[in-house]
Order: C-alpha cells, then sequence, then structure tokens
C-alpha cells in the first residue's frame, strides 16, 4: 500500500520524505488555507520535494472552470494529480483530463457506486473519506471492501485512495481489504511508529548498556 500525506505543510512533507516511505501528498483547500500560503506557489514546492503524485485541487464547480483551472495547476510540475470533486461536472473534467495523460484525484467519494461512476470516468484515484463516513453512521471500512470488490469484479485501474483517515486502525484496516493508497495527516503516520512496548524495550537496553560502561567508536 503506497503512503500520501495529508498536508500542505512542506516541513513535515520534508521529515517525512526522508523516511523514505512516502509515496505522494495530497492537499485540499483546507489544508491550503491552514499553511497560509500562496497555492501555486506551495504546491510547486511540495513537488519538488516528492517525485510522486501530489494532488491539486481545483474549486470550480462547473466543467469549463474545472477545466481551466486544470490548464494552470497541472504545468506545475509532471506528477501534479488535479483534483475534482465527485460531480457529474467534475466527472466530466475527469474524464478529459485523463484522456490526455493527466493523472486525476476523484475526491469526496460517500459510496461504492460513486466510486463505480469515477472509474467508468477513467479517475486514476478515487478518495473515499472514511473518517466522514464514520462521523454520520456508516462504516468506512465498510465502503472500502465494496470500492475493492466492485474494482476487482471489472479489473478496474483506478487506485483506491483511502482518505479522512483518522486513526492508525484505519491504515491496518485499509491495508487488509487491499487499499491501494491511504493518505493520513502527518500526526497519524507518526503514530505508526509508536508502541509502548518499542519504548519500553529501548529504555531496557539503554539502561544496560550504560551499566557496561562501554561507547560505540
Amino acid at each position: 500500500m503506497k503512503f500520501f500525506v495529508d498536508t500542505a505543510d512542506t516541513a513535515e512533507i520534508r521529515d517525512l520524505a526522508e523516511t523514505g516511505l512516502l509515496d505522494g501528498v495530497t492537499t485540499n483547500p483546507s489544508l491550503i488555507h491552514k499553511a497560509g500560503r500562496d497555492f501555486l506557489e506551495v504546491v510547486k514546492e511540495i513537488c519538488a520535494i516528492v517525485p510522486g503524485p501530489v494532488s491539486a485541487e481545483v474549486v470550480a464547480l462547473d466543467h469549463e472552470g474545472m477545466m481551466r483551472e486544470a490548464e494552470i495547476v497541472r504545468k506545475i510540475a509532471d506528477n501534479i494529480a488535479v483534483k475534482v470533486p465527485l460531480t457529474i461536472d467534475g466527472l466530466k473534467t475527469c474524464r478529459k483530463l485523463t484522456a490526455d495523460g493527466t493523472m486525476v484525484n476523484v475526491t469526496l467519494c460517500f459510496t461504492a457506486n460513486q466510486a463505480l461512476l469515477a472509474a467508468k470516468a477513467g479517475a486514476t484515484f478515487i478518495s473515499p473519506f472514511v473518517g466522514r463516513h464514520d462521523d454520520v453512521g456508516f462504516s468506512g471500512m465498510d465502503l472500502i471492501a465494496d470500492i475493492r470488490t466492485i474494482y476487482d469484479n471489472y479489473g478496474f485501474d483506478t487506485q483506491i485512495l483511502v482518505a479522512s483517515v483518522r486513526n492508525p486502525v484505519h491504515v491496518l484496516e485499509a491495508a487488509k481489504i487491499g487499499a491501494d493508497v491511504m493518505t493520513a495527516p502527518p500526526a497519524v503516520i507518526r503514530q505508526l511508529f509508536k508502541h509502548p512496548l518499542t519504548d519500553n524495550g529501548i529504555k531496557a537496553f539503554l539502561d544496560d548498556w550504560a551499566k557496561t560502561g562501554q561507547a560505540i567508536g
């Protein structure tokens, strides 16, 4: 499963990229707002840090407007994935962009039927929001499982990009189902490294090492 980080904080992206575990980045208008920087400038910087797909979202709601914005966004770098909403106009735009080789991330997916439509429109990525789905009383992971079954049934190439990831359990369950990608905030990715027994083991080893009075090098 590929690991994307969901942020526009370039310092966090650089730090995580140094682990060698980061395969891409997702952004959205809310994350750009939080970063407090110019949209095109920050996306260009992210594309230079991470060679994998970087999702940059259009904000127009009509097909023509989305295409105008996509023309600007996809010129930023070769690894841009234009992000569009799961609407009729969004899928029209998806079809048009993917037809000439542009990666497209269709976002705000909440049903398997929507995911089926996005795959038929040629989406590179479909972004089902598991955390938000859980928030309204439905199972986000059941949604991922349904999409996986449908895509496997028909051999769709669209990658399932699990979004709105809130905790390490979401990551684990998505991996068990067979999602292609997960995107999570930096804090959630850092939680994946943590376990109290790992911390206790390191402390015990270092305590015993100190008693030897030795040093390495």
